[in-house]
């Protein structure tokens, strides 16, 4: 986390390089993140690229005190409720159904077959639970961290990622029990 203090404030300086270490460091997983919120790949691509541009809009507004990470998925998660609620309203405006092709996530951040199989259950879990344990599990934030990112309680992150896990683990076991049969 000071790497990242320290490469904000040399991009803060003009070292544009320190700006692309960070978006290299940050972006698939904004990417992911966001596309839990959106379903649409890329939706969550120009999403996330929309993170960085507010990032470079606005250098002055991070506050140090807080970790880089937590910011950034902070702003994801307000760029794609932002969209989400601009979608619904320009569909019910539009009286339109929209088709969507949906690439799969797993293709561009999962390379191995055991983390498909974990990212489709954790995918398969309830919106609030799945965003916890990525938070958690895959992006390692920290229960207060993902109390600021998802505006919610200490106790519902510990309860909701709790029966989460327990789903998970219901949801291989299944599977694992289904394969052996």
């Amino acid at each position: 986390m000071e790497d990242d203090k320290k490469l904000y404030k040399s991009f803060l300086n003009g070292d544009q390089k320190s700006f692309e270490l960070i978006m290299d460091k940050y972006m698939e997983n904004l990417i992911y993140f966001i596309y839990g919120f959106v379903k649409r790949i890329d939706v969550a691509e120009d999403l996330a690229q929309d993170v960085f541009v507010y990032i470079l809009m606005n250098k002055k507004k991070y506050d140090f005190k807080y970790s880089l990470k937590t910011y950034l998925y902070i702003i994801a998660k307000s760029k794609a409720i932002n969209y989400i609620k601009r979608e619904k309203r320009i569909t019910y405006l539009q009286d339109n159904e929209y088709i969507f092709t949906e690439q799969e996530i797993e293709d561009i951040i999962f390379n191995k077959e055991d983390s498909k199989t974990v990212k489709s259950a954790i995918d398969d879990l309830p919106e609030p639970q799945s965003q916890i344990i990525y938070l958690s599990d895959i992006e390692g934030l920290s229960y207060k961290e993902i109390c600021k990112v998802l505006g919610i309680s200490l106790s519902q992150v510990k309860t909701l990622l709790h029966r989460g896990r327990k789903k998970i683990k219901n949801m291989l076991v299944g599977e694992v029990n289904f394969y052996n049969e």
